[in-house]
């Protein structure tokens, strides 16, 4: 989660510059810049949709006054989430063919990202704990499969290699444990390759700011 998380807040910090920088009307540029701020809005849309399906229910099942408290209050900033996601992806197709409004584009990834900065606050300070007492290893791994099968097989590697961009290796080590073999070799060493062109494609470099080095 806290990998995920930090891949999530990196890029979407990074976003809203990335669009102010297309210069109007460079739909080339535009192009790069939207897919990835479509990939990125795909990857937040599954993480909390996963969290809806098999998070929550179980954390209201089983964690007591602790989860009834907290739970509905992060159900509200998925909702909150969702519409200024819907917002800022309602704005990204026609900036993406035609490179005009990027001001307002970005505006709205600025909405998003307040949100979502928040709520992965609350998350990682609240919810995780309680997580920790009330759900089994299993059933998290549930949560990484059910990303995994939203994502396209091509941009599995990129999605990795951006989560373990910032990863602890022990934590990287863990999340692919149960993973066949070959996955286990491969994975990591594809992942941080398919990142590193990915950034240098859309961030012009390949060490693109870290969460430390961002204001």
């Amino acid at each position: 989660m806290y990998m995920a998380h930090a891949a999530l807040r990196r890029e979407f910090r990074l976003l809203p510059q990335l669009i102010r920088d297309v210069v109007p009307g460079d739909t080339a540029r535009a192009a790069v810049v939207g897919a990835h701020a479509d990939l990125v809005c795909r990857v937040l849309h599954t993480h909390h949709e996963g969290e809806d399906v098999l998070l929550w229910p179980k954390l209201l099942d089983r964690g007591g006054e602790e989860a009834l408290s907290i739970v509905p209050v992060m159900e509200t900033q998925h909702q909150s989430i969702d519409r200024a996601l819907d917002r800022a992806t309602g704005l990204l197709g026609d900036w993406r063919t035609t490179g005009r409004g990027g001001e307002e584009l970005a505006d709205a990834f600025e909405v998003l990202l307040s949100a979502l900065v928040a709520h992965m606050a609350t998350e990682e300070k609240v919810v995780l704990p309680l997580a920790e007492r009330h759900v089994t290893a299993a059933e998290w791994r549930e949560l990484g499969e059910h990303g995994m099968s939203a994502i396209a097989k091509r941009d599995l590697p990129l999605t990795f290699g951006m989560a373990m961009y910032e990863g602890d290796p022990g934590v990287i080590k863990a999340v692919l444990s149960h993973a066949p073999l070959p996955v286990r070799l491969l994975v990591p060493v594809l992942g941080r390759r398919r990142y590193a062109a990915h950034a240098r494609h859309v961030h012009g470099t390949s060490r693109p700011a870290r969460l430390g080095t961002l204001v």
